[in-house]
């Protein structure tokens, strides 16, 4: 879980093709729109705009779902 994070950090989730890996761009706390989906973020239900490494698209996910990686 990572309720921590900042613009920068380097984050994990998974998906249905396995873990992914991407950069933390904003943490989101109002209701934000990520192309037709709508992101039901608040100040206190936050949720993180990730851009994956590989594809470099958008993403909002929850903290507990993202796991911060150590640069090495």
């Amino acid at each position: 879980m990572a309720e921590n994070l900042k613009k920068g950090d380097k984050v994990e989730w998974e998906t249905s093709q396995g873990k992914t890996t991407g950069t933390v761009k904003k943490k989101l706390t109002s209701e934000t729109k990520i192309k037709d989906h709508k992101v039901a973020a608040s100040k206190d239900n936050p949720e993180y705009l990730v851009e994956t490494e590989k594809s470099g698209k958008e993403a909002a996910h929850k903290p507990e779902s993202l796991k911060k990686v150590e640069s090495k």
